[in-house]
Formats: C-alpha cells, structure tokens, sequence
C-alpha cells in the first residue's frame, strides 16, 4: 500500500538541473530501504519556483525540499520516508517567524511565492505525471469534453467561452469566443483546430511548462474546440528545441486514443476529432498565426496578407481556429465551472488569470499564475523577491522583442491588456524580464531589435529593410557617433514600420525602442551629447580606471588581464607599500576582468 508520494519536477528547468540523476537515485535508495512497496516517485511538470530546483515534494505532509543533489537523496529516503523525520536543513520557506508560530504546518500557500498565486492554466503543474492519462482523469480530465459532448450543442459550448471573457493568451487578446464562432459560421468540408506552441519569445517558457505539465488538458481542450466549431482534426505547432514537450505531448495523444477520448464517436456522440504534432525549426516569425498554418503546411514559414483571416481561409485553404498553449488550458476549466467563474478572477475586461514567466535581475525566477489586475509591484516584490543583490528596480520588460517596458514610475500600474496598452506597453505572451540599475535601456532595446532583424522572414521591405536601418542608428548611439538628429530619425522609423509592415512581427519589432524612448529618454540623450552610458554597459562609452590612492599594488589585475593593458607605475600611496598600477585605455578591452578581480574595489567604471 503506498503510503507517501515523492514528487520530483521534470520540468526542463529541474532536468538540467540534475531531477534526472535524482530521481534514480531515489528509486534506488527506496528499493535498498524496501519501501518499494510503501513509497511512490513520480515525475511531474514545473512547480514554478525554477530558481530553486530541483524541486522535491514529499506527501501526504507537503513537504517543500529545494535544490536537492544526489547526495541528499540517502537522508531524506532514511530520515523523511523511513523514519517521518523531516530534513530540515533542505526545506523551502520564506513564511515570516511570526506566522510559522500560528500555523502548525507550513504549507506551500502560505509562503510569498505561492500565496497570491491563482492556478487555473498551471492548475495541475508538479501536482500530476503528465505522461499517466489516469491522474489526469482523476484530477477531472475529459470531464468537460464529455460535459460538452453530450450536454452542450456546439453554440452553447461557444456562447459560455464568450461569456467568461477568455481573451487569447498569445499576446494580441482577442476574444476566443468571438474567433471560435467566426470559424463556426464558415461552412466547408473540412475545418481545423491548430495550437500555437511556437513560443519564440526570448526568456518565455510558459507555454513549454504547460505541455510539460499538463498535456492532456490541451488535447481536451482541442477537441472541445473541434466539436464547437466543426472541426474534425488538430495540429499542435511545437518548436523542436521542446524535446520534454514534445515527447509527452506524444504520449498524451496516443494515450487518449486508446481510451477513445480522440478518433472516431467519442463518448459515442458521433463526434470524430484526432490530433498531430508538428515540429518547428525555431523561427519567430512563425508564432504569427498565418506563417505557423504556412509551416505546418510544408513551406517557408512567412505571413500571408490578411483578409482572408484563418476562419475563412486558414491551415490547407480551409477554414481554422488557431490558439495558444495557454489560452486552450483555460478552456477545461470554463466548461466545467461556468463563465461566471471565470469572470469572477481578474477586472472587467481582462478576465481570469495570466501566466508569466518571471526572469532577469529577480530572486525568485521562475513561473507564476496571478489574476489579471495583479500590479507589477506585488509580482516583483512578494512573488518575486525583489531584485538581486540589493539593487533598485529600474524596469520590466513585457511581451519580449513584441513588447515595451515598465519603468520604476508606473509599478503599481495593473497587469492586463488595456492598463498596459495605455502606457505603450502590451501583455504579450507572458515573458516578463526584470532590469536593475545595471542595465542600459538603449543597449536593451538594441538587443530586442537584434533578435527581430536575424528573425524577420524578409517578406516585407519594411520589417526586412527598416529594423535593420533602426539597428544601425542604435549602433551609432551606442557606440558614441550618434546625434540628436538620429535619435528624432530613429521614432520617424519605428512608426513606419508599426503602420506598413506585412503581420504581427514587423508591425511590433519597434516597440521595444518606442518604449524605452519614452520612458528613458534622458538615456538616449546622454549617449548621444555626453557620450557616456550611465549604467556603465555601452563598452564604446565605457572607461576602466585604477583609483591609485586605492590601489595596494597586489598586482591581481594585471595577472588577469587578458590585453596586457596594465602595469605598474611609481606612484605610492600613502599608507601603501607597494606602487599602484594603471590601465592603458589605448589597449583595454573593456572586458572587466580587474574589475572582478580587485577585491579593494580600487577599479572603477566612468
């Protein structure tokens, strides 16, 4: 009889973090221990708290163990599950002293990570093997596709994901009830149901953790979309750098076939609806909709003018539905607990919850779920932990190369579409990088535009030609050739684009300098008329110097720099022993290995 479970993330984070490695070595100690019969291991999707993986959860108690190695495994297999002695010194807790003398038993929603925390997408995230169908079930999967079979017609299922508000997830926030009716309405032969897994956003991983997590409620949720729409067949659009999506992604299906839950008649209602994975090579233009159907249909992946939009004319000239990861994971849910359920998270007209995938200068990197309306400022500093190493907080950048930025100012603005949109800025698809003082605005606008130029799919002279001509004038700033002048030339620029590129890539490539121009400004301008970079990043602009009153000659620097730029002089400071030493600004790399190295602080960036 299995008394305790061992959960163990097999998320990509954890894995490469050695969850692997761990998780024999579990079933190793168990079987010498014999619990074999007692104890059950099982791997799941991400817990979201990546920064401290791997991540191990003992239960029935919940125990919370963080950063466990293989060498910890054999204490808590003889301390934790062969005698019920916790292991302390491993277990996760940020709960105040003071509420961990009210509550016997911690648990994860009480710490500050978990607690404002609402899982609706990531319900079943690290709490189930995603690659067994029967803890899916018994977490009520296939509920609400049987509920829409056999009690709901194909309006009603549509009239209740419109009621609930569900907005796609994907970064434009269109009503999915509204694109799944436009598909319903076109009559044709043959109708599909596509699934954006692309996921190109630089620092995002929702998407990834959901399939990993979580297959089988996107299966579901496609063949509730199928049947709401008159489709009989599905495409899930997954980038092959996902190789632990993919393959449970895989599992899942075949696993719902056996059960009858794809294929032919499912839950006898003469429905017929089956799915297929196909792979992409990792281009970002191919998260547009429209350049995805291209892909999958064996060609370049590039954009097609719109009209004709997918419901008309879509994957194979027929008509499509096409979402992503995230949004199909509401859907369950919606049908299961009505659209007023859902209404009743988030504001009025952003409903229901948003993931974020919460990374840069942050303590607690990793993956969230808050309602919509949940401010910037209780994501980075509950959530989040606040910035690393004491620094203050400068900026977040939203929706990756799509998005804008949130500067300090405007941190208690609220999360959803139309606060940010009112700023400049746009949800996006939840990738959500946090800057400190330490970063250089220009510099990251110019590493956002980097990616959209190598990625544009050259199809349109303006993303092709006009991001490249915007690269170029970011490079002049940076490098301490630009003018004033450049930078009203580099806004001109932008609104081209936005307004005459061909989809979704060209026409939000410049957002990210739109952004940072309006916020930081005074960034711009000093870059170009002091020619200084005031976070000390622009290595253009950038000068290493030994302050030699307090320098203590050890001589450090000079072993690690790789340029041969420094050397000894003759000067000694008062109440040193040795001559300082001083760095050749004519040979520098400005790589800031003495820097790093001095540990008198004695080398300073101008």
């Amino acid at each position: 009889m299995i008394r305790s479970q061992v959960l163990i993330c097999g998320g990509t984070g954890c894995t490469s973090s050695g969850s692997k490695v761990l998780i024999e070595e579990f079933e190793n100690r168990i079987e010498e221990n014999g619990l074999s019969e007692e104890v059950k291991i099982v791997r799941t999707g991400c817990f979201g708290l990546c920064a401290l993986g791997p991540v191990v959860i003992v239960y029935p108690d919940g125990t919370f163990y963080s950063r466990v190695q293989k060498d910890d495994v054999a204490e808590i297999v003889s301390e934790h599950l062969l005698k019920g002695r916790v292991v302390e010194r491993l277990v996760y807790s940020d709960v105040d002293e003071e509420v961990k003398e009210e509550i016997a038993n911690v648990s994860l929603s009480d710490t500050t990570f978990y607690k404002t925390q609402k899982r609706v997408a990531l319900r079943n995230c690290g709490v189930i093997n995603p690659e067994n169908i029967d803890e899916y079930i018994a977490m009520d999967g296939y509920a609400a596709l049987g509920k829409a079979l056999t009690e709901m017609t194909p309006e009603e299922v549509i009239k209740v994901i419109s009621d609930s508000g569900l907005r796609g997830r994907g970064g434009g926030g269109f009503p999915t009830g509204k694109k799944w009716s436009f598909t319903a309405a076109n009559k044709a032969d043959q109708k599909y149901v596509v699934c954006n897994a692309d996921e190109g956003d630089p620092g995002a991983f929702m998407d990834r953790s959901v399939l990993e997590g979580d297959p089988h409620c996107i299966v579901e949720a496609m063949a509730i979309c199928g049947y709401a729409t008159g489709a009989t067949e599905g495409y899930v659009y997954v980038r092959a750098e996902y190789p632990i999506a993919v393959e449970r992604l895989k599992i899942a299906i075949k696993q719902a076939r056996e059960y009858g839950l794809l294929g032919k008649n499912i839950f006898d209602s003469g429905f017929d609806f089956d799915l297929h994975v196909r792979l992409g090579a990792g281009a970002f233009v191919c998260g547009e909709e429209t350049a995805l159907m291209t892909s999958i249909e064996g060609n370049r992946g590039e954009p097609r003018p719109r009209p004709p939009y997918p419901a008309v004319k879509g994957l194979f000239g027929k008509p499509t539905t096409e979402n992503n990861v995230e949004t199909f994971a509401n859907v369950p849910q919606i049908i299961l607990k009505g659209a007023d359920w859902f209404a009743s998270m988030g504001t009025e007209k952003s409903k229901g919850t948003k993931v974020f995938a919460l990374g840069g200068k942050i303590k607690n990197t990793g993956l969230i779920e808050v309602p919509m309306g949940t401010t910037l400022r209780e994501v980075i500093e509950d959530i989040g932990g606040g910035i690393q190493g004491g620094k203050k907080f400068k900026a977040a950048q939203t929706g990756g190369p799509s998005g804008g930025c949130i500067p300090a100012s405007l941190m208690d603005t609220p999360i959803d579409y139309d606060n940010l949109t009112a700023i400049g800025c746009m949800m996006g698809s939840g990738g959500l990088i946090v800057m400190d003082e330490d970063n250089c605005m220009v510099d990251i606008a110019k590493f956002f535009l980097n990616f959209t130029v190598d990625e544009s799919c050259g199809k349109c002279t303006p993303c092709r030609v006009g991001t490249r001509r915007l690269l170029e004038i970011l490079d002049k700033i940076t490098s301490g050739k630009g003018t004033l002048e450049d930078i009203d030339k580099l806004e001109e620029l932008c609104y081209y684009i936005k307004d005459n590129s061909l989809c979704g890539l060209g026409q939000t490539a410049p957002n990210p300098v739109l952004a940072t121009l309006k916020f930081f400004r005074e960034e711009y301008i000093s870059h170009v008329v002091d020619k200084k970079c005031t976070a000390g990043v622009c290595k253009d602009l950038l000068t290493y110097k030994i302050v030699k009153d307090s320098c203590f000659g050890c001589g450090m620097c000079a072993k690690q720099c790789p340029a041969e730029a420094i050397s000894v002089t003759d000067y000694v400071a008062p109440g040193k022993k040795k001559p300082a030493y001083a760095i050749d600004a004519s040979k520098c790399v400005k790589c800031g290995a003495c820097m790093s190295t001095c540990k008198f602080k004695a080398i300073v960036k101008e």
